[in-house]
């Protein structure tokens, strides 16, 4: 039968694939391992490589052919039905084309290709020859995958809120020492393309992809890069690529070769009754659902015997042809600005030599952020990551709070404007953001749980009907539709967006900010919250809804690690006895910071003291709402136990100040200051 250009040899009974191995070194050894295996069993024939570094005397089989090029292979007058192509990765493009001319099919190992232009020409080339290449993602052959998706299928896991690559490896100097191209993302003005995302971790990316349903370059709406170098190299080592599918659904891979310690990579996908954690390098999976947690290992079909096998591209499980996606993530990359080098203040190096190594200090934590909550480590505000141009509060010269338009906040978490970081006058942060146990807390601001129904808050509704937490399709979101930002002051119009558009609310938020000595500042937030439809808005709470205690939303500080917190009031001290008082001031004092990592040695510094006041709204007796045992955070309770009203003309008014002080300070000391300020203690 004549072969024409769209359709690939079949593989012929009884007659043994004849192979080519293209780089027997690196990775290549892994290849001729595998070849000596499929070999000995009888599932092909090794008939020749080429390397220009010829391998060891006894390395090869008797009677395999020992090229300088794959062009010298060619030119023999021999095409072997199969080509692997295992070379530095700008050279993988031109050998797959001149592979596919000589009609062979390809392995073409990863990253396939440098570029979206030479995966569109290698592409072309092989539908022109009627080729099959596969490329070697080989967590994609894992058994794995299709149990994953009868699980998401089953809907075991509910339905899907995102997914995250996460690979935590470390890479010495001598890696990047071992060829020319390694850590590079050109060479001599050859696209190279190396890095965390799109080499040593592509895995972990491809997965990703896969999982998310996003095959081809028509399934990828959008990437964001954040890319960032420890090692003194041109390409990324440190970095998040956050996908957004067709399909809405985002794929978050945090990634970095600059760990304390190399760990396995996971990708998770999580749902709203559980989630599915895969670590593609064991082919493990431990799903986890109300029921609990289990695990299973599973096999691995290996790449190179689906290829032999393989009668059209279908038959494929990692084919060119549907790595669309995975290039469309490469050419951002490409094309992106180069990586941001980390300040050495952040960046502890271990070991001698060629086996010394950097350590990102913190990374398993940035990381962990990232991945859980879509978040680039630039929108978490990591010490050594790009600023952002985001408004500041300053006070005589010193920056005390940072204005977040919440604009890149996840759909889940309720998008909306907060502070954060909020500082002392000697600089330490007294708030936090995204924090790996409630992604949804946003520094300090105003959020509301339960607004006619539509969750303000983030993260789950606790709703009467369940008696629990729940996942819905519920979230609002708040936005910024002016401002005016002067010395001392801030003044936001605001609108409550439901997840139709539908607009439930409008705000006036002001800020105001002002010295109070040499070591504290204060802070003030008024904000009042209109119906915008003509009728009443009812804001709840879980407090509301029948959980027991469970009043919070209205103004929220969420605070970051405090070590040797004291919480009181006049009349109370720790957490149970605060917690849904009412009381004219509550105060939180003991050691920010502290227990952080200062070094990628394990050392943690002391921390820094600071204390920070709350004084009521005199609108209303709102009781407060306070954690510290599950995590650190304080709030005013608009409706602890009943919703509160909005009403046409009448709207829902609250003023809160906070007092914000480097230093413990006792009782005495707050109520002597508060009186300084005007107020009544």
């Amino acid at each position: 039968m004549t072969q024409t250009a769209t359709t690939p040899t079949r593989p012929v009974p009884g007659v043994l694939p004849r192979v080519a191995l293209v780089g027997v070194h690196g990775f290549g050894e892994r290849h001729l391992e595998n070849l000596g295996r499929l070999g000995s069993e009888g599932r092909l024939e090794l008939v020749t490589v080429a390397d220009p570094l010829p391998p060891e005397d006894g390395q090869l089989p008797a009677g395999v052919a020992v090229f300088g090029s794959l062009e010298d292979l060619l030119a023999s007058g021999k095409t072997p039905d199969v080509v692997i192509i295992s070379t530095p990765i700008q050279t993988h493009a031109p050998l797959a084309l001149a592979a596919l001319a000589a009609g062979a099919n390809v392995y073409l190992e990863k990253p396939p290709v440098a570029s979206m232009a030479q995966y569109e020409e290698v592409l072309a080339a092989a539908k022109h020859a009627g080729k099959l290449v596969q490329v070697g993602f080989q967590s994609l052959g894992s058994d794995a995958i299709p149990a994953i998706q009868e699980v998401i299928a089953s809907g075991d896991i509910g339905e899907i809120r995102g997914i995250s690559a996460t690979g935590q490896w470390l890479r010495t100097k001598g890696y990047f020492n071992r060829s020319r191209w390694a850590g590079k993302r050109s060479l001599n003005g050859t696209d190279v393309v190396d890095g965390v995302a799109t080499n040593a971790l592509a895995h972990a990316v491809a997965t990703g992809l896969r999982l998310a349903g996003a095959r081809t370059l028509a399934d990828v709406r959008r990437v964001d890069t954040d890319l960032y170098r420890a090692h003194d190299t041109e390409s990324d080592d440190t970095s998040v690529v956050r996908i957004t599918t067709a399909q809405e659904t985002v794929l978050t891979c945090a990634l970095t070769l600059c760990a304390p310690v190399q760990t396995a990579p996971l990708v998770t996908v999580y749902g709203t009754l559980g989630q599915i954690a895969f670590s593609y390098t064991e082919d493990r999976l431990d799903i986890t659902t109300a029921a609990g947690t289990r695990s299973r290992s599973y096999g691995r079909t290996d790449l190179l015997e689906n290829l032999i096998t393989a009668r059209s591209e279908e038959d494929l499980l990692s084919p060119l042809g549907k790595t669309g996606a995975y290039v469309a993530v490469l050419e951002t990359i490409r094309t992106a600005s180069e990586p941001t080098q980390i300040d050495a203040a952040h960046v502890s190096w271990h070991g001698d030599g060629d086996n010394s190594h950097p350590v990102v200090h913190g990374i398993e934590s940035w990381i962990q952020r990232a991945a859980l909550g879509q978040a680039t480590f630039a929108e978490l505000g990591a010490p050594w990551a790009r600023a952002a141009d985001y408004p500041e509060m300053e006070i005589a010269g010193t920056a005390v709070a940072t204005v977040q338009d919440g604009t890149r906040v996840r759909t889940t978490s309720s998008p909306r404007p907060y502070l954060h970081p909020v500082r002392t006058l000697a600089g330490t942060v007294v708030s936090d953001h995204v924090p790996a146990d409630h992604v949804w807390h946003l520094g300090v601001g105003v959020a509301v749980q339960d607004v006619d129904g539509i969750n303000f808050w983030g993260g789950r509704t606790y709703t009467r009907e369940a008696g629990a937490y729940v996942w819905r399709k519920d979230h609002g979101r708040i936005v910024t539709e002016s401002a005016e930002h002067s010395d001392g002051k801030r003044v936001e119009q605001l609108g409550w967006i439901g997840p139709d558009g539908t607009r439930i609310l409008s705000e006036q938020r002001n800020w105001q900010w002002s010295a109070v000595g040499n070591s504290a500042w204060q802070l003030a937030l008024d904000f009042t919250l209109e119906p915008a439809g003509g009728r009443t808005v009812l804001l709840g709470s879980p407090g509301s809804n029948g959980r027991s205690a469970g009043g919070y939303g209205g103004f929220f500080w969420r605070l970051p690690k405090v070590s040797d917190a004291t919480i009181w009031t006049a009349e109370a001290r720790g957490e149970d006895a605060v917690h849904g008082s009412i009381a004219p001031w509550l105060a939180w004092s003991g050691t920010f910071d502290a227990g952080s990592p200062a070094g990628g040695n394990g050392t943690e510094h002391l921390g820094h003291p600071a204390t920070l006041v709350f004084l009521a709204s005199p609108q209303a007796q709102d009781p407060w709402f306070v954690r510290h045992s599950g995590y650190p955070g304080v709030g005013l309770s608009l409706a602890w136990d009943a919703p509160a009203a909005a009403e046409p003309g009448s709207p829902l008014h609250r003023t809160v100040r906070v007092l914000v002080i480097d230093g413990f300070l006792a009782t005495q000391d707050i109520e002597q200051l508060i009186t300084t300020l005007g107020e009544t203690a």
